[in-house]
């Protein structure tokens, strides 16, 4: 047999509806609660019938990073504009005691607002129902607490084995950085020119590689002409390392014998195809003859070098540009190119690290270049190659290798 509607106490199911549970009005001010919301509030009826909630419960004014009456309002803001429920995530919401006024008890709630429409449908109360959850909160934290001293005892011995792990390869590190020194010391030795002849190398390796990499220099003095020449084989390390010290050593006794620099690296891509990890090498090699005062010069895929002449103009030597080392499928002449130059000009030759940057046009990198020889032409082969690497290098270190040779002709 069915219950009628009026012979139903809702006042009685109100008081027994599971959890706490109060009716707002559309103006957020109490109209009833049921007995576990004022229990567990600790706030009596009258205290709440009649006042507005967040004058009941304001945020701890001693926490700058309390938000439960903030995120409150915002859910019941929704509710009595969609006329629909929101189910809030758990809110941390700290209560002031009433017995020891200016003191907050630290609390967690986990609420839902629900509308009560009218028969046109607009919302006429809202039904905020809370969970408690402090209690179980703090339980949860007391059971992490025990977890956390055995996790911060495991962490204590791992992080001593960690840090011997960290000291033996510091100490091979510092084995290898010196063995890697040594290596490129000998790869890469500052010219031994006649006197008359000004010039300046430099190279910096990349961030976070070995101090040795594929970019390599070389100057050979062929009487009363020049060699001039740079590279840059793919890759860091002690194997790319080895790879420059051959085809290094290889164009340099190449240039002695060539009749010029295109030759020479004809004679060096034919080599190339017997090394390997030579694939994709590029290099440029200058012949400087003093008596015509003429460049020749010829390019394998590399940035060309840059004449800095003495009225401040900058010429880039890039009229004879072929692939790269082996990027060939069967051997072809290079090109040659022939530039003039007056006494008191200064030749550059440089290696990408120097240039190029990442998500950037070459362009870019070769005006900024163009931009800092122009500034320091004043200086000699050794400023200017230090001006250039102050300019040119990003100050956190850069992401390539960089060789670089500077020379007053």
């Amino acid at each position: 047999m069915g219950v009628s509607g009026p012979d139903i106490d809702y006042r009685a199911v109100f008081q027994a509806l599971p959890g706490m549970v109060a009716l707002l009005t559309p103006e957020l001010v109490y109209a009833d609660a049921n007995d576990d919301f004022v229990t567990n509030s600790q706030r009596p009826l009258e205290t709440l019938i009649g006042r507005n909630v967040f004058e009941v419960f304001p945020d701890n004014p001693n926490d700058p990073a309390a938000s439960g009456a903030r995120n409150l309002d915002a859910s019941l803001r929704r509710v009595l504009a969609s006329g629909e429920r929101d189910t809030m995530a758990l809110q941390r919401y700290d209560v002031e005691s009433l017995e020891h006024p200016g003191e907050w008890d630290e609390r967690y709630w986990s609420p839902i607002n629900a509308p009560v429409l009218d028969a046109d449908g607009r919302v006429v109360l809202l039904v905020h129902r809370v969970e408690e959850v402090t209690e179980l909160i703090r339980a949860r934290g007391r059971a992490q607490g025990d977890r956390a001293r055995v996790l911060e005892a495991e962490l204590y011995t791992r992080s001593r084995e960690l840090q011997e792990v960290n000291e033996r390869l510091r100490q091979a590190h510092a084995r290898e950085r010196e063995v890697a020194l040594t290596l490129q010391d000998a790869m890469l030795p500052a010219p031994r020119l006649t006197d008359h002849h000004q010039s300046a190398v430099r190279y910096r390796p990349a961030v976070g590689a070995l101090n040795v990499c594929g970019d390599w220099y070389d100057l050979v003095e062929l009487g009363e002409r020049m060699a001039v020449a740079v590279g840059d084989v793919v890759g860091h390390g002690l194997a790319a390392a080895g790879v420059m010290g051959q085809l290094r050593s290889a164009l340099s006794a190449a240039s002695r014998v060539a009749t010029g620099p295109a030759q020479g690296l004809e004679v060096l891509g034919l080599y190339a195809r017997a090394v390997e990890g030579a694939e994709s090498t590029t290099a440029v090699s200058v012949h400087i003859d003093w008596n015509t005062q003429t460049l020749t010069y010829s390019s394998a895929g590399h940035p060309p070098p840059a004449l800095l002449r003495t009225d401040g103009t900058v010429v880039f030597l890039d009229e004879a540009t072929d692939p790269p080392l082996g990027a060939r499928p069967e051997h072809q002449p290079r090109l040659e190119a022939e530039l003039a130059f007056t006494e008191g000009d200064t030749l550059v030759l440089y290696t990408d690290g120097l240039i190029e940057r990442r998500h950037e046009d070459i362009t870019t990198g070769l005006q900024r270049l163009v931009t800092s020889l122009t500034a320091h032409r004043a200086l000699g082969p050794d400023g200017l190659a230090d001006a250039l690497l102050l300019d040119l290098l990003p100050a956190v270190g850069a992401t390539d290798d960089t060789a670089l040779v500077v020379l007053r002709l």
